[in-house]
């Protein structure tokens, strides 16, 4: 199982997975940060697998004067026994990390397509409006109607002119 999980492991291709999912943000940062412990352990196993596993005590001896100290320290290596760990926690919170990846791009995918789609819409509105100059006032209130309500409601209060129309553009009861 080891075997095939690290054979699974060196295949993945990093670059693929984030831009063939369009990954951003929060998902892609944490998919970075996968990927660099990833890398950082892998590493550190290789230098560990490269180091000699064997002590030849006797070249120590041969060395050393104070020979007994040599036999205790072979006595104690002889009694170590490597610490050995369940991984199966690690699995089990890198899959849940995967499956909220998952989650996450899927959620995200959904919002872009939906912002796409609504910028497409407002595309073709703004490519197939017609110029300013050309409206009319019916086109004005289809498009907004309530800026008839607006307009309804000022006239009711005897408000001829917009909030803000004289600061903007001056009073025209001058002319």
């Amino acid at each position: 199982m080891a075997a095939a999980t690290r054979s699974a492991a060196m295949k993945i291709d990093w670059a693929i997975i984030s831009t063939s999912l369009g990954l951003k943000g929060q998902t892609a940062a944490a998919l970075q940060a996968f990927k660099k412990r990833n890398d950082d352990a892998r590493r550190k196993l290789n230098q560990l697998s490269a180091q000699a596993t064997t002590v030849d005590f006797a070249a120590y001896r041969d060395t050393l004067e104070n020979r007994a100290i040599v036999d205790q320290i072979e006595a104690q290596f002889k009694q170590f026994k490597p610490q050995t760990y369940d991984v199966g926690r690690q699995i089990k919170a890198i899959e849940a990390f995967e499956v909220q990846a998952v989650k996450s791009a899927e959620a995200t995918k959904g919002k872009v397509d939906a912002e796409l789609k609504d910028l497409k819409q407002a595309l073709t509105n703004i490519e197939t409006t017609r110029p300013w100059e050309d409206m009319t006032t019916d086109d004005i209130l289809a498009a907004n109607p309530e800026v008839e309500k607006a307009t309804e409601k000022m006239v009711a209060n005897h408000q001829w002119m917009p909030a803000g129309y004289k600061e903007k553009f001056g009073d025209l009861s001058v002319l």
